[in-house]
């Protein structure tokens, strides 16, 4: 197969002689992403057997998802009753609702999704959109607030809860934070540009600010060429529909982030999604895509795209990223990696999932990330091979019609970047990657210990915490704010219906001392609310070390 034309549409396919089935095997592999995946180390997939060893998706009891079910049930025939009452005037209807004259006209309001936000979100309001009142650093204050109607309503109170142990904001390696010292370039910067460019970078936007960043982004990530832009979501969202358009075929993981879904959904293109991580369903619908072509007239399709994570934002696993550069070369598809979660956050000098599988950034087409999380700043970038990046400079939304970077986030990620490579003249950057690497491994070993279902790669910093009942997860969120632990909780529709959880995220600005105290209350929590659903037994934290300082030793 051969790729030809500007954005590199497949113009040959693959014959039927080589279509001969060539199952990648692994041993023990299971469909089910419910077990620990054990796998047999084959040609070029070492790194990747070694890692997806370390990754586990534990079912819980049968009991726990009847009780699930029960609970959702409970609460929608109360909300049944309660709309009732609200119909014969016994209960005041607070939520928005359509005018009698518009009554003939398309609704404004589903009727589930009206039903949902004031039956069953509104009693759990509280547990979300918290006021912060300081730097959302490792540590912060949070303004007190409470409400007179059942959550409809919230008024502040004037007081303010101090040093609450952050464990929800994805400030991986501590960047989001006001030291004088290391932000004093940024405030040279902003004395320098001002805050604000009002222009795009296509007209009178385009700063020396922007063009250094880009180099350094490329030899960051040891790519030829990099582009920025001022929104990680509409990197993805703008981007993905100036790559591929009609006659192209997506192939999308399960569990793909929103921005990838609706870049995909804008495109035009036709959209096959296949099972999370899941290397027996990715090259099925390679096969078939190829075999088949378009739906009706059957002519190949223009361009076939793989879209992945590298970290997976709710699930904390990570991809498989060597096996599915093997499916890419095999079949000649194209390969676009998000690397939002996994940039600066995991690889020996936080390159992301290509230094931690040892890939040659050169196999993935288009990669994607962020700078809202690992260099605490905002905006995303695109990278990869020249003729890409500038075909993206005249052809993306993002980059033609945006307002160009702010220039002192500019240098904030340049700081960062900085930092990270070593070009400050110092090893702060790799202690904080170091950092973030053992206190992930920490958190994750003692949450196992106590007994908690945890879902991941122990590489992830990302640490999803199993709730399930939608009981527990309110008065989880509720018990930790109360011992002054801030935690993001994360239920229906945004996760399967009996896959409620906590999602903990790691920062290397997170001291022992702050994760000890975090485990003692989750311990105490898990016992008080019955949390502890796991059935396996893992090693202590000190079995561990003890096992790797052995390692080491020989």
């Amino acid at each position: 197969m051969t790729r030809t034309g500007t954005n590199g549409n497949l113009k040959t396919h693959l014959s039927h002689s080589e279509l001969k089935y060539e199952c990648i095997k692994i041993k023990g592999f299971n469909n089910n992403n419910n077990s620990t995946r054990k796998e047999k180390n084959v040609p070029g997939t070492a790194v990747a057997s070694r890692q997806h060893r370390q990754e586990s998706f534990e079912q819980p009891p049968i009991y726990v998802a009847v009780m699930t079910y029960v609970g959702f049930g409970i609460v929608t025939l109360f909300g049944y009753l309660r709309d009732f009452l609200r119909f014969v005037g016994l209960e005041k209807r607070n939520v928005a609702q359509e005018r009698e004259e518009q009554k003939d006209f398309t609704p404004l309001y589903q009727d589930f999704e009206n039903f949902y936000t004031r039956n069953l979100y509104m009693r759990v309001r509280d547990n979300w959109n918290r006021p912060v009142c300081s730097l959302p650093g490792p540590v912060f204050d949070m303004m007190e607030r409470v409400s007179d109607d059942y959550n409809w309503t919230f008024r502040l109170t004037g007081k303010t809860l101090h040093d609450v142990i952050n464990v929800g904001s994805y400030n991986y390696l501590g960047f989001a934070e006001n030291n004088a010292d290391f932000l004093k370039t940024v405030a040279d910067k902003t004395r320098q540009y001002g805050v604000g460019v009002c222009s795009t970078r296509q007209e009178i936007g385009n700063l020396s600010i922007h063009e250094e960043l880009e180099q350094l982004g490329a030899e960051f990530l040891g790519v030829e060429s990099s582009m920025i832009f001022g929104m990680g979501f509409a990197t993805n969202s703008m981007n993905i529909p100036a790559l591929v358009g009609k006659g192209c075929l997506i192939l999308s993981d399960e569990l793909n982030h929103t921005s990838l879904i609706l870049g995909a959904r804008l495109s035009g293109a036709t959209i096959r999604v296949f099972k999370h991580n899941n290397m027996h369903s990715l090259e099925k619908m390679l096969r078939e895509g190829i075999v088949s072509g378009q739906p009706r007239t059957h002519r190949p399709w223009r361009k076939i795209l793989i879209m992945v994570e590298g970290i997976y934002s709710m699930e904390g696993s990570v991809v498989r990223l060597p096996e599915i550069v093997a499916l890419k070369k095999k079949y000649k598809a194209y390969l676009y990696l998000d690397e939002a979660h996994s940039i600066g956050a995991v690889g020996r000098s936080g390159r992301g999932v290509t230094e931690l599988f040892d890939v040659n950034p050169a196999d993935v087409d288009v990669m994607m990330g962020t700078f809202t999380k690992s260099f605490g700043a905002a905006g995303g970038y695109i990278a990869g091979k020249k003729e890409v990046v500038d075909y993206l400079r005249s052809y993306s939304h993002s980059s033609v019609y945006a307002s160009a970077m702010s220039p002192p986030v500019a240098e904030q990620i340049m700081r960062a970047m900085k930092c990270i490579m070593g070009k400050d003249g110092s090893t702060e950057g790799i202690r904080r990657v170091r950092q973030l690497a053992e206190n992930t491994r920490y958190f994750r070993a003692r949450l196992k210990e106590m007994g908690f279902i945890i879902y991941g790669n122990d590489d992830s910093p990302v640490i999803p915490i199993l709730l399930y009942m939608p009981g527990k997860v309110v008065a989880f969120s509720r018990e930790m704010l109360a011992r002054k632990i801030a935690v993001v909780v994360v239920g229906f529709p945004a996760t399967p219906i009996t896959e409620a959880r906590a999602r903990f995220c790691m920062s290397a600005a997170h001291t022992r001392d702050m994760l000890d105290q975090v485990l003692h209350h989750l311990n105490e929590a898990g016992d008080n609310l019955c949390l502890k659903f796991s059935r396996r037994k893992y090693p202590s934290w000190s079995d561990i070390q003890e096992e790797e300082d052995f390692e080491l030793g020989n």
